[in-house]
């Protein structure tokens, strides 16, 4: 339709000056004595319009005549950059096929063409390293980073991955070192430091890592959970010696964190084994006034020394909540024991025998009777201790 409008417009215009040039009676006159040329005025306008028309396209001839050879380069810049695209879309789906050696071979070519190659550089060493290569992979990182600033975040991150995957874990750190200094708070980094902390064992450094995820909502509840729990149990190992030190970690955990039953119960073993039962009383006491666990009962009668008539008096009120709990009926039967108090101790071993027969309960009970010289009867509970294991 438009091109209808367009050829109608210029017939009507070639009408137009059709009928005024044949009533234009105008003449150019030329003269150079001795010569005088005279012209109508309708012809001089079409030769006008002639030479600049050949004017115009002997200009636009030698335009593109100097211009040829730059777009011939043009052409053959953007001939290799689409075959180097090519490579390079093929060295991934290589390496995404898991076909290391081909991608590896597909990566190489899209850097030697002009590919991005610092990528091209970055995928060839990743599939070096799938194929456990560890001289190319080097080679590769390498030729990574030398191309310049801009992919440093891709190389760091390679780098790093790398390192985890081939269990490098020093020079992994080092890698942790450098994103930090960078000043970047990168998520995907911060969870591969979660494996790099746990393999070192810097338990410290893996908790503030994971409180930082936690805050951004970057991991798995119930991952984080499990790590934290390892961090702790293992932190708590490591201090097992130092009560000072293992009082001065709990007081220093945040609450949300102090509900870990596993963790509260290495806590009390470790402060016990420490010598620290003041401070595993008052742990063992405040969490079960909260939660009833009952692997923290029996430690509860292993702490030795102080007051422990006031433990008895503690340990009875929550016998009243539990009457049929076999687990505090041994442990006050041994807190009776401690106490010198004989009769009260034979009824609570007798009362968690009566609930549950366990090896644990049959051995105090046979323990306590060998005391008082009651050999006979603590003969029968040892053989029944060595036939319930």
């Amino acid at each position: 339709m438009r091109a209808l409008l367009w050829l109608l417009a210029l017939c009507s215009a070639a009408v137009g000056l059709a009928i005024a040039a044949r009533h234009d009676a105008g003449y150019v006159l030329f003269v150079a004595a001795p010569y005088r040329i005279e012209l109508s005025l309708n012809l001089f306008v079409v030769l006008v319009l002639a030479a600049f028309a050949l004017g115009y396209l002997a200009l636009r001839l030698l335009l593109n005549m100097i211009a040829l050879p730059r777009r011939v380069r043009e052409y053959r810049t953007r001939r290799e950059e689409a075959l180097a695209a090519r490579r390079f879309e093929e060295a991934l789906r290589r390496f995404f096929e898991g076909r290391y050696g081909h991608a590896l071979k597909e990566a190489a070519a899209a850097f030697d063409a002009a590919a991005p190659r610092p990528l091209a550089a970055l995928l060839a060493a990743r599939a070096a390293s799938a194929m456990h290569d560890d001289a190319r992979e080097r080679e590769w990182m390498s030729r990574a980073g030398a191309g310049g600033p801009e992919p440093r975040l891709a190389l760091l991150m390679t780098e790093l991955e790398l390192d985890i995957e081939a269990r490098r874990f020093d020079a992994a750190a080092r890698v942790l070192e450098r994103l930090a200094e960078s000043g970047q708070k990168h998520v995907a980094a911060q969870r591969l430091a979660l494996r790099v902390h746990a393999a070192l064992g810097r338990w410290q450094d893996l908790l503030r890592t994971l409180r930082a995820l936690e805050k951004h909502r970057a991991i798995a509840p119930e991952h984080a959970s499990a790590l934290r729990q390892r961090a702790h149990l293992e932190t708590i190992r490591a201090l097992r010696s130092d009560a000072g030190a293992l009082a001065a970690y709990w007081s220093a955990l945040p609450r949300a964190e102090r509900d870990d039953a596993r963790v509260v119960a290495a806590l009390a073993r470790a402060l016990l084994g420490a010598g620290e039962c003041a401070e595993a009383q008052r742990i063992i006491e405040s969490r079960l006034d909260d939660v009833w666990e009952e692997e923290l009962v029996p430690m509860y009668a292993e702490c030795a020394g102080g007051d422990a008539l006031a433990r008895i008096t503690r340990a009875e009120r929550w016998l009243r909540d539990r009457p049929h709990d076999a687990a505090l009926l041994l442990a006050l039967g041994r807190l009776c024991e401690q106490h010198r108090l004989w009769g009260k101790a034979e009824s609570y071993l007798e009362a968690s025998l009566a609930v549950r027969s366990a090896p644990e309960a049959h051995l105090a009970l046979a323990r306590l009777l060998d005391s008082l010289d009651r050999r006979e009867e603590a003969d029968r509970h040892f053989r029944a201790a060595a036939l319930a294991r």
